[in-house]
């Protein structure tokens, strides 16, 4: 061992709370650079191999009703390999459990293709029990994940209105599909009151009077590139039948979401993990930046006795990369935990046949790498400076700093300052640069603890408008086949039913300068109350009784303004097209949508005064009665129970944002703990002579703790501002990368998020200022001063 290398373990041993510290912190960005994107990659994996096994489609088409002649014109187009067509029908299910009912989507199935083991597109995989028979009694498998939230196994009997008919069901097994890796109705995760339910083929055809006749196509192609080709000939195909517009792979909605959470852990992994290796470089530049100024003589000794400059810096790079290997590899062990919990998080969201973590060998590459290179880029400047001095130079000790009054002095203000806080000052103007970046690294702590903490109080806005304001009424019903507005007065002949309001909703293509979006349009009562546009920003928007109200997301994709003339298709029953005005854009939250007054609707759309869905308002002491009311109505297909939804909903995001609320809080302090720490012990490595004179002067520990301890307590209470200021910033950035087409997430934060913040913060500062205090306790004064010496 030579020398050098002696004198790097001696300044390691030396130096190791600080190293420990830095180290720390390092850890914290390795961590979750290699603990996201293993679980980005892990989910990716089995996302890819569940869908290649199963023969998920490429295209989805949902229509009204056609004939299943066309299957051969579908397979005629240009491009597709394969062909599926199926009977799709959601239904009320009553559940022996449940008081409410719920909604289930029944989907046939060629049971003489799934017992031979070919089950063409979108397969199902078995979780438990058998696949169904045929017979006097309808058999069904469930999807896994509403039966885990309903506890069913295979045996249970529930009952169904199916197309009016009350119908018994068996069910025989639980299943996982790609189709519905996430199953929603809407968009928000509601496993207790929506499952999807497979039935035999035949059976579906019969129950729906569908004899020859489907709903639902998917399609395979030969080749991706030929996506946009395919789906616009499919629309002239099917334009006739009513459909909603084919769509490719990335806009069905399981696959949608699947894709956003994979965006959204890519966002994760890149941006926060910046931020610990950034602050990492400052300590570490600061840290070696007072070794090398302290050891100037050693420097110049080893010139003299032949070392050159590369030797020289390599040493210190060493002591630099040494701290950031002990990071790397507790980042990488640290990894693991986090994408364990993660991908069990995950595990819990989404249904893959396998989910197994896994860390690939080019994320350690890449985190060494820039771990690494976050340690030199930190050390360089630091070192470069003495290495040039000549020998002779550097045996001398370092010019003294040129001092002078400070700002407060010069303003003659100095004498109504007592002397502690003008030493305070004195050091904040003396070495500006280093408070300047202590107080940044602090505010970055507190950044990284808001923009933890705040998804919670953006789901609680979320929650507001949509649950709240935007959805006022507690129940809505879906109805089979669209009705007449009357049907409101035989629903408020329901048990328990205040009031009630029918609406229509409408799957619809706006055009607009050559440009053409699908969304969804909107028909209400010009005096409704249950169900209305909330602009994010304004409330309530009242519906105008002429024109178009379209949401911020359909308008942005169009590049529409108020005033603009669009054109309306109207894609389910007679197609028929109109050019509308747009008279008003909502912010809203989520969704491409559109809204119309009802009357208006109805006349352009050609259709008649109809209407497909309504809202009421039930008294919550009667629910029971009139759940059993609904459940005897054979016009009501699906409901939607607010109470039950909302709880799904908190449930689920509660969970998912608690975890990762809980590991940026845990890295958020060991950032601040690592920053205050290591800015307080070079302060008191260069200040120990002060100190020590003040002591023998006569002043106490206390007070001598105070001239150390006050410019950090000064640097924290700056650093609260900004870190706030910041920390919206940060969350600012992550909803904009995070946001998509179909959802705009708010950037909303609490008080009590930034009151939290800033006392966990400052609570770590505290920890590491009684660290340093003993440090000062423990000073031997005669030993300080005779190095001063």
């Amino acid at each position: 061992m030579t020398a050098l290398h002696t004198k790097l373990w001696r300044d390691l041993h030396r130096l190791w709370a600080q190293v420990l510290t830095i180290a720390v912190v390092v850890a914290i960005g390795v961590a979750g650079f290699v603990g996201m994107f293993s679980v980005h990659e892990s989910l990716k994996g089995s996302r890819d191999s569940f869908y290649r096994d199963n023969r998920l489609a490429d295209v989805f088409i949902h229509l009204k009703r056609a004939p299943v002649v066309l299957r051969d014109h579908l397979a005629a187009i240009e491009g597709v390999a394969e062909v599926q067509l199926s009977v799709v029908m959601d239904a009320q299910i009553a559940l022996p459990d449940a008081q409410a009912p719920v909604t289930g989507r029944f989907i046939g199935i060629d049971l003489t293709r799934v017992h031979g083991q070919r089950q063409g597109l979108n397969a199902l995989s078995l979780r438990s029990g058998r696949w169904p028979e045929r017979g006097h009694v309808m058999e069904a498998v469930v999807s896994d994940r509403f039966a885990v939230a309903r506890q069913l196994k295979p045996g249970d009997r529930v009952n169904a209105i199916l197309n009016g008919r009350l119908q018994n069901i068996h069910l025989v097994g639980t299943v996982v599909s790609p189709e519905y890796v996430f199953a929603s109705r809407g968009g928000a995760p509601d496993d207790r009151t929506f499952g999807v339910w497979w039935v035999d083929q035949e059976r579906m055809t019969q129950v729906f009077d569908m004899q020859g006749a489907f709903n639902q196509a998917a399609l395979r192609l030969h080749d991706p590139d030929w996506l946009q080709a395919v789906i616009d000939q499919t629309d002239r195909l099917l334009d006739a039948y009513g459909t909603r517009g084919a769509v490719g792979r990335d806009q069905q909605i399981s696959a949608r979401i699947v894709s956003d959470e994979l965006s959204q852990l890519k966002v994760m992994g890149t941006v926060l993990p910046s931020i610990f290796l950034l602050v990492s470089m400052f300590i570490l530049n600061v840290v070696v930046s007072r070794q090398v100024a302290t050891q100037r003589s050693q420097i110049a000794a080893l010139k003299a006795l032949g070392y050159d400059d590369s030797a020289i810096v390599w040493h210190y790079l060493g002591l630099a990369m040494a701290i950031a290997g002990l990071g790397l590899l507790a980042g990488l062990l640290l990894s693991r935990w986090i994408g364990l919990l993660v991908l069990d998080m995950y595990d819990d969201i989404f249904r893959f046949n396998q989910l197994a973590y896994g860390t690939t060998p080019w994320l350690v590459v890449a985190a060494a790498s820039v771990a690494l290179a976050a340690a030199i880029m930190g050390t360089w400047g630091a070192i470069r400076t003495v290495v040039r001095l000549k020998p002779a130079v550097a045996m001398q000790p370092p010019s003294p700093p040129t001092y002078q009054q400070t700002l407060i002095e010069r303003l003659g203000l100095g004498r109504h300052v007592s002397v502690g806080t003008l030493m305070v000052v004195r050091n904040f103007e003396r070495r500006p640069w280093r408070s300047v970046f202590t107080v940044t690294g602090i505010a970055l702590a507190v950044a990284l603890q808001i923009s933890g903490a705040f998804w919670l109080d953006a789901i609680a806005h979320i929650v507001d408008i949509q649950f709240r304001q935007t959805q006022r009424g507690n129940v809505v019903v879906n109805f089979q086949h669209p009705v007449a507005p009357t049907v409101a007065q035989e629903l408020k002949r329901l048990p328990g039913v205040i009031h009630a309001e029918p609406y229509r909703s409408e799957a619809v293509r706006l055009h607009w300068r050559g440009l053409a979006e699908d969304g969804n349009l909107l028909g209400l009562l010009g005096t409704t109350r249950l169900l209305r546009p909330v602009d994010e920003q304004r409330g309530p928007v009242r519906i105008p009784p002429q024109g178009l109200a379209v949401s911020w997301l359909l308008a942005k994709r169009l590049g529409l303004q108020v005033g603009d003339r669009v054109e309306v298709e109207f894609r389910m029953w007679h197609q028929a097209r109109a050019t509308v005005e747009v008279v008003e854009i909502v912010h809203t939250l989520m969704g491409k949508q559109a809204f119309m007054d009802f009357a208006t609707m109805n006349t352009l759309s050609r259709d008649g005064s109809v209407a497909s869905e309504a809202t009421l308002q039930v008294d919550p002491l009667a629910m029971g009665a009139f759940w059993q009311a609904v459940k005897q109505a054979p016009l009501i297909t699906a409901v939607f129970d607010k109470a039950a939804s909302l709880a799904s909903f908190q449930e689920t995001t509660s969970r998912s944002m608690g975890v990762f609320s809980s590991i940026l809080t845990l890295f958020a302090v060991a950032m601040a703990v690592g920053i205050v720490y290591n800015a307080a012990r070079i302060s008191l490595s260069e200040r120990a002579w002060e100190l020590a004179s003040l002591r023998v002067l006569g002043m106490t520990r206390a007070e001598v703790s105070v001239l150390l301890l006050g410019q950090l307590a000064a640097e924290l209470l700056l650093a609260l501002p900004l870190g706030a200021a910041a920390g919206w910033g940060l969350a600012t950035v992550l909803m904009r990368l995070m946001s998509s087409d179909n959802i705009d997430f708010p950037v909303v934060i609490a008080p009590s998020t930034y009151a939290s913040a800033g006392l966990i913060v400052l609570a770590a500062g505290l920890v590491s200022a009684l660290l340093v205090r003993r440090k000062i306790d423990q000073l031997d004064l005669v030993a300080v001063l005779k190095v001063r010496e």
